[in-house]
Protein backbone atom coordinates (compact mmCIF):
# COMPACT_ATOMS: atom_id res chain seq x y z
CA UNK A 1 0.00 0.00 0.00
CA UNK A 2 0.93 3.72 -0.99
CA UNK A 3 2.33 5.75 1.59
CA UNK A 4 0.07 9.09 1.60
CA UNK A 5 2.09 12.54 0.57
CA UNK A 6 1.93 14.00 4.24
CA UNK A 7 3.82 11.01 5.41
CA UNK A 8 6.11 12.88 7.04
CA UNK A 9 3.45 14.78 9.14
CA UNK A 10 2.39 12.00 10.59
CA UNK A 11 5.80 10.17 11.60
CA UNK A 12 6.31 8.95 15.15
CA UNK A 13 8.89 11.10 17.70
CA UNK A 14 11.28 8.09 16.91
CA UNK A 15 11.13 8.13 13.84
CA UNK A 16 11.45 12.15 13.25
CA UNK A 17 14.74 13.79 12.12
CA UNK A 18 14.52 16.22 14.67
CA UNK A 19 12.47 17.22 17.92
CA UNK A 20 9.88 19.94 17.48
CA UNK A 21 12.01 22.07 19.96
CA UNK A 22 15.15 22.34 18.67
CA UNK A 23 18.40 23.94 20.93
CA UNK A 24 21.01 25.96 18.69
CA UNK A 25 24.55 27.39 20.27
CA UNK A 26 25.26 30.20 17.95
CA UNK A 27 29.17 31.61 18.89
CA UNK A 28 28.15 30.68 21.94
CA UNK A 29 24.98 31.96 22.27
CA UNK A 30 21.95 29.50 23.10
CA UNK A 31 18.55 29.83 20.99
CA UNK A 32 15.58 27.41 21.44
CA UNK A 33 13.02 27.44 18.33
CA UNK A 34 10.94 25.37 16.82
CA UNK A 35 11.90 22.47 14.00
CA UNK A 36 9.42 24.53 11.78
CA UNK A 37 11.18 27.64 12.15
CA UNK A 38 14.15 26.07 10.93
CA UNK A 39 12.57 25.32 7.57
CA UNK A 40 10.07 28.59 7.08
CA UNK A 41 12.43 29.76 4.04
CA UNK A 42 12.74 27.35 1.72
CA UNK A 43 16.04 27.16 0.02
CA UNK A 44 17.80 28.82 2.67
CA UNK A 45 21.12 27.43 4.50
CA UNK A 46 18.57 26.22 8.32
CA UNK A 47 16.47 24.72 6.06
CA UNK A 48 19.20 22.74 4.05
CA UNK A 49 20.72 22.18 6.87
CA UNK A 50 17.64 20.71 8.96
CA UNK A 51 15.47 19.14 5.77
CA UNK A 52 18.08 16.21 5.60
CA UNK A 53 17.10 13.01 7.25
CA UNK A 54 18.53 12.93 10.14
CA UNK A 55 20.95 14.88 11.99
CA UNK A 56 24.35 13.16 11.93
CA UNK A 57 26.98 15.35 10.40
CA UNK A 58 25.87 18.41 11.84
CA UNK A 59 28.17 19.96 14.46
CA UNK A 60 26.96 19.75 18.20
CA UNK A 61 28.38 21.43 21.51
CA UNK A 62 29.44 19.09 24.76
CA UNK A 63 25.29 19.94 25.65
CA UNK A 64 24.18 18.34 22.55
CA UNK A 65 22.73 21.48 20.94
CA UNK A 66 23.56 21.81 17.49
CA UNK A 67 26.57 24.39 16.55
CA UNK A 68 26.63 27.41 14.82
CA UNK A 69 30.13 29.19 14.06
CA UNK A 70 28.29 32.25 13.24
CA UNK A 71 28.09 35.61 14.83
CA UNK A 72 25.72 34.57 18.00
CA UNK A 73 24.12 38.16 18.61
CA UNK A 74 23.59 38.59 15.13
CA UNK A 75 21.71 35.97 14.82
CA UNK A 76 18.86 37.40 16.92
CA UNK A 77 17.68 38.72 13.73
CA UNK A 78 18.31 35.90 11.67
CA UNK A 79 16.17 33.74 13.73
CA UNK A 80 13.36 36.82 14.10
CA UNK A 81 12.73 36.86 10.03
CA UNK A 82 12.62 33.54 9.89
CA UNK A 83 9.98 33.37 12.03
CA UNK A 84 7.87 35.99 10.69
CA UNK A 85 9.82 36.75 6.98
CA UNK A 86 9.84 40.49 8.69
CA UNK A 87 12.63 42.59 9.76
CA UNK A 88 12.23 44.78 12.38
CA UNK A 89 15.95 46.57 13.96
CA UNK A 90 15.96 48.66 16.95
CA UNK A 91 17.03 52.21 16.75
CA UNK A 92 20.45 53.62 16.17
CA UNK A 93 21.61 49.79 15.14
CA UNK A 94 24.75 49.90 14.38
CA UNK A 95 25.24 46.41 12.78
CA UNK A 96 23.18 46.69 9.52
CA UNK A 97 26.52 45.91 6.98
CA UNK A 98 27.31 42.84 9.22
CA UNK A 99 24.01 41.62 9.54
CA UNK A 100 23.53 41.92 5.89
CA UNK A 101 26.59 39.70 5.38
CA UNK A 102 25.09 37.19 7.93
CA UNK A 103 21.52 37.33 5.76
CA UNK A 104 23.85 36.53 2.98
CA UNK A 105 25.62 33.45 5.09
CA UNK A 106 22.36 32.09 5.55
CA UNK A 107 20.77 32.43 1.93
CA UNK A 108 18.34 34.80 2.64
CA UNK A 109 17.99 37.09 -0.20
CA UNK A 110 14.52 38.76 0.03
CA UNK A 111 16.33 39.77 3.83
CA UNK A 112 19.94 40.76 2.35
CA UNK A 113 17.36 42.95 -0.36
CA UNK A 114 15.98 45.14 2.85
CA UNK A 115 19.30 45.33 4.40
CA UNK A 116 21.30 46.72 0.97
CA UNK A 117 21.47 50.47 0.92
CA UNK A 118 19.33 52.14 -1.09
CA UNK A 119 20.20 54.86 -3.45
CA UNK A 120 18.06 57.82 -3.34
CA UNK A 121 15.78 59.36 -6.10
CA UNK A 122 18.01 62.15 -6.56
CA UNK A 123 21.23 60.21 -6.99
CA UNK A 124 19.23 58.13 -9.83
CA UNK A 125 18.34 61.26 -11.81
CA UNK A 126 21.92 62.79 -11.34
CA UNK A 127 23.83 59.56 -12.41
CA UNK A 128 20.96 59.67 -15.41
CA UNK A 129 21.61 63.06 -16.48
CA UNK A 130 25.52 62.69 -15.48
CA UNK A 131 27.29 59.89 -17.32
CA UNK A 132 30.62 59.71 -16.21
CA UNK A 133 33.64 60.88 -18.99
CA UNK A 134 35.08 58.00 -20.10
CA UNK A 135 38.30 59.88 -20.87
CA UNK A 136 38.41 61.09 -17.86
CA UNK A 137 36.98 58.89 -14.85
CA UNK A 138 39.15 59.80 -11.62
CA UNK A 139 36.92 62.27 -9.64
CA UNK A 140 37.75 65.92 -8.80
CA UNK A 141 39.89 66.75 -5.22
CA UNK A 142 36.55 68.28 -4.29
CA UNK A 143 34.78 65.45 -5.26
CA UNK A 144 36.82 63.24 -3.35
CA UNK A 145 37.04 65.92 -0.46
CA UNK A 146 33.25 66.26 -0.53
CA UNK A 147 32.16 62.47 -0.62
CA UNK A 148 34.34 61.64 2.23
CA UNK A 149 33.37 64.38 4.30
CA UNK A 150 29.70 63.10 3.83
CA UNK A 151 30.71 59.63 4.05
CA UNK A 152 31.98 60.82 8.06
CA UNK A 153 29.53 62.73 8.97
CA UNK A 154 26.78 59.72 7.50
CA UNK A 155 28.78 57.16 10.27
CA UNK A 156 29.06 60.04 13.38
CA UNK A 157 33.31 59.84 12.80
CA UNK A 158 35.44 62.37 11.56
CA UNK A 159 39.50 62.74 10.51
CA UNK A 160 40.06 64.60 13.61
CA UNK A 161 39.99 62.64 16.96
CA UNK A 162 37.55 63.59 19.50
CA UNK A 163 38.38 64.25 22.80
CA UNK A 164 36.44 62.48 25.51
CA UNK A 165 36.99 60.30 29.05
CA UNK A 166 37.26 56.06 28.72
CA UNK A 167 37.95 54.34 32.10
CA UNK A 168 39.04 51.04 32.56
CA UNK A 169 38.41 48.95 35.54
CA UNK A 170 38.83 45.18 36.32
CA UNK A 171 37.93 42.98 39.61
CA UNK A 172 41.04 40.88 40.96
CA UNK A 173 41.89 38.83 44.43
CA UNK A 174 44.78 37.22 45.69
CA UNK A 175 46.21 35.36 49.00
CA UNK A 176 48.55 36.89 51.04
CA UNK A 177 50.24 34.51 54.01
CA UNK A 178 49.94 35.20 57.52
CA UNK A 179 53.23 36.83 58.13
CA UNK A 180 53.46 38.78 55.23
CA UNK A 181 56.42 37.98 54.05
CA UNK A 182 55.02 34.72 51.62
CA UNK A 183 54.84 35.85 47.76
CA UNK A 184 51.10 36.82 47.42
CA UNK A 185 49.45 34.53 45.09
CA UNK A 186 47.69 36.78 42.08
CA UNK A 187 44.59 35.38 40.17
CA UNK A 188 44.75 36.19 36.63
CA UNK A 189 42.22 39.37 35.36
CA UNK A 190 39.12 38.22 34.62
CA UNK A 191 37.76 40.63 32.72
CA UNK A 192 38.88 44.23 31.62
CA UNK A 193 35.50 46.48 31.62
CA UNK A 194 35.48 49.32 29.37
CA UNK A 195 33.16 52.51 30.24
CA UNK A 196 32.73 55.54 27.99
CA UNK A 197 30.93 56.98 24.81
CA UNK A 198 30.28 54.59 22.49
CA UNK A 199 32.32 56.02 19.30
CA UNK A 200 35.30 56.26 21.19
CA UNK A 201 35.47 52.98 23.16
CA UNK A 202 35.07 51.58 19.40
CA UNK A 203 37.28 53.67 18.02
CA UNK A 204 40.19 52.33 20.48
CA UNK A 205 39.26 49.05 21.06
CA UNK A 206 37.60 47.73 18.05
CA UNK A 207 37.36 44.36 17.14
CA UNK A 208 38.55 43.35 20.57
CA UNK A 209 35.47 45.31 22.58
CA UNK A 210 32.90 42.74 22.85
CA UNK A 211 29.19 44.46 22.55
CA UNK A 212 27.41 41.67 22.89
CA UNK A 213 26.28 42.85 25.87
CA UNK A 214 25.37 46.72 25.20
CA UNK A 215 24.76 46.42 20.93
CA UNK A 216 21.94 49.37 20.32
CA UNK A 217 23.68 52.58 21.69
CA UNK A 218 24.11 55.16 19.45
CA UNK A 219 27.69 56.45 19.61
CA UNK A 220 27.07 59.55 21.22
CA UNK A 221 25.65 57.68 24.14
CA UNK A 222 27.73 56.32 27.11
CA UNK A 223 28.29 53.19 28.67
CA UNK A 224 29.13 51.05 31.00
CA UNK A 225 28.55 47.35 29.27
CA UNK A 226 31.40 46.55 27.50
CA UNK A 227 34.61 44.46 28.04
CA UNK A 228 37.30 43.49 26.14
CA UNK A 229 38.21 40.31 25.02
CA UNK A 230 41.27 40.03 26.06
CA UNK A 231 42.49 40.01 29.86
CA UNK A 232 46.13 42.01 29.89
CA UNK A 233 46.22 45.58 31.38
CA UNK A 234 48.99 46.52 29.35
CA UNK A 235 47.73 45.32 26.02
CA UNK A 236 44.69 47.97 26.78
CA UNK A 237 47.32 50.93 28.10
CA UNK A 238 49.12 49.84 24.51
CA UNK A 239 45.41 50.56 22.39
CA UNK A 240 44.64 53.55 24.24
CA UNK A 241 48.29 55.19 24.09
CA UNK A 242 48.43 54.81 20.22
CA UNK A 243 44.81 56.69 20.44
CA UNK A 244 46.67 59.22 22.10
CA UNK A 245 45.33 58.60 25.37
CA UNK A 246 46.63 59.72 28.66
CA UNK A 247 46.24 58.34 32.15
CA UNK A 248 44.78 61.15 34.29
CA UNK A 249 43.75 59.31 37.15
CA UNK A 250 43.43 55.90 38.89
CA UNK A 251 42.27 54.27 42.48
CA UNK A 252 41.76 51.06 43.60
CA UNK A 253 39.91 49.35 46.98
CA UNK A 254 40.70 45.89 48.72
CA UNK A 255 38.50 44.06 51.02
CA UNK A 256 39.52 40.95 53.05
CA UNK A 257 36.95 37.98 51.78
CA UNK A 258 37.82 35.42 54.04
CA UNK A 259 41.04 34.05 55.83
CA UNK A 260 41.42 29.68 55.05
CA UNK A 261 40.77 27.98 58.23
CA UNK A 262 43.72 25.67 57.95
CA UNK A 263 46.32 28.10 56.78
CA UNK A 264 45.33 31.38 57.61
CA UNK A 265 45.97 33.03 54.86
CA UNK A 266 43.87 35.72 53.70
CA UNK A 267 42.13 35.87 50.52
CA UNK A 268 41.45 39.65 49.56
CA UNK A 269 39.42 40.74 46.63
CA UNK A 270 39.51 44.20 44.93
CA UNK A 271 38.79 47.02 42.30
CA UNK A 272 40.96 49.20 40.23
CA UNK A 273 40.04 51.76 37.80
CA UNK A 274 41.57 53.14 35.06
CA UNK A 275 40.61 56.84 33.76
CA UNK A 276 42.68 58.34 30.62
CA UNK A 277 41.56 61.24 28.71
CA UNK A 278 42.34 62.62 25.15
CA UNK A 279 42.37 66.24 24.51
Amino acid sequence: MAMPDNASSIMSSEEAPFPEIVELNVGGQVYITRYSTLLSVPDSLLSQMFGRKSGLGLARDGKGRFFIDRDGFLFRYILDYMRDQQLVLPDHFPERSRLQREAEYFALPELVKTLSPKLSKQNSINDDACPSDTEDGSPSTDAIRSITSATAAASGTSSEKRAGFITIGYRGSYTLGRDSQTDAKFRRVARIMVCGKTALAKEVFGETLNESRDPDRPPERYTSRYYLKFTFLEQAFDRLAEAGFHMVSCNSTGTCAFAHDQTDDKIWTSYTEYIFYRE
